[in-house]
């Protein structure tokens, strides 16, 4: 069985014998629940406030990690204004995770984020939040309070992002696109899944996507599926690393799930996350779409 193409996973078991060193207000490691936008009359596993992960820092994506007044992500004196805030430094290693119905729902997005301003040591719990709790790994509801730092960004590295007029170019050139959103988004039958304010105009597909969803990256436990399952299951797709892929969803976070799958765990070098995706492309003006299956 071949290995992930980078050291970017680490365990529960791994978090679990370094939490001295999360808790501690050393610069060296610093551990991030991310939580994902609370959705009324939804029964979420956990939210950080009533346990998380003993040291962990608490991050919501829609007010820690994202500009709402132009929908986008922070600029970059806008990040690293929240994250030196938050105690972590340049040369921190920093561990995502995070609750939701899928593993790690918003944290890879996060993780995604602090790549895009070039955080070297940057690294996800396999398994996410509902892994550590669902196997009895310690949890508190003490929030740490760690001294804030100044924290000087790198890039952007716009290698990894995707734009608008990018999906474009690779809908006409026939360059793989995945759509990670359920089936149902894909063909068109819902606009987004339930409860979610996000949405669009329009449902279906952008033209010449393959629809991969996201929940097919893991096995049962929420742990990440092994490389060669994941290459098997994009080389079913056709999509083996030898051109540029696109991946996209509803808001870019569930695309930056299978963005990681791809270009950190498979090693595949030119991987896009669309962080516009279908909120984006599904409201745009003479945009083409497609509706029903592959």
């Amino acid at each position: 069985m071949s290995a992930y193409a980078n050291d970017v996973l680490v365990s529960a078991d791994w978090v679990e014998d370094n939490i001295e060193e999360f808790e501690s207000d050393d610069l060296g490691y610093r551990l991030v629940e991310v939580n994902s936008p609370e959705i009324p009359d939804t029964d979420f596993p956990s939210r950080y406030d009533e346990g998380h992960i003993p040291g962990a820092i608490g991050m919501q994506w829609d007010d820690d990690l994202s500009d709402r007044t132009e929908r986008d992500i922070l600029k970059k004196e806008d990040f690293e204004d929240v994250v030196g805030g938050y105690g972590i430094s340049e040369d921190s290693t920093v561990v995502f995770y995070g609750d939701g119905w899928i593993p790690n729902w918003f944290a890879t997005y996060a993780y995604w984020e602090f790549k895009y301003y070039g955080h070297e040591d940057a690294r996800v719990l396999n398994g996410g939040k509902d892994y550590w709790v669902e196997n009895d790994y310690p949890t508190t509801t003490d929030a740490p309070d760690y001294p804030s730092v100044d924290y000087e960004a790198k890039g952007p590295f716009e290698s990894i992002r995707a734009y608008r007029d990018d999906v474009e170019k690779a809908m006409e050139s026939g360059l793989p696109l995945v759509d990670v959103r359920s089936p149902e988004e894909f063909t068109g039958e819902i606009l987004a899944p339930e409860g979610q304010k996000e949405t669009a105009q329009r449902g279906g597909h952008v033209p010449g996507a393959s629809n991969i969803p996201v929940a097919e990256v893991f096995d049962d436990d929420g742990t990440f599926k092994s490389a060669d399952d994941l290459r098997e299951l994009y080389g079913d797709h056709d999509v083996d690393g030898e051109e540029s892929v696109i991946a996209y969803c509803r808001v870019g976070e569930r695309s930056a799930i299978e963005w990681f799958a791809l270009h950190d765990l498979l090693g595949f070098e030119d991987v896009r996350n669309y962080d516009g995706s279908w909120t984006e492309w599904g409201n745009l003006v003479r945009a083409p779409i497609e509706t029903g299956e592959e």
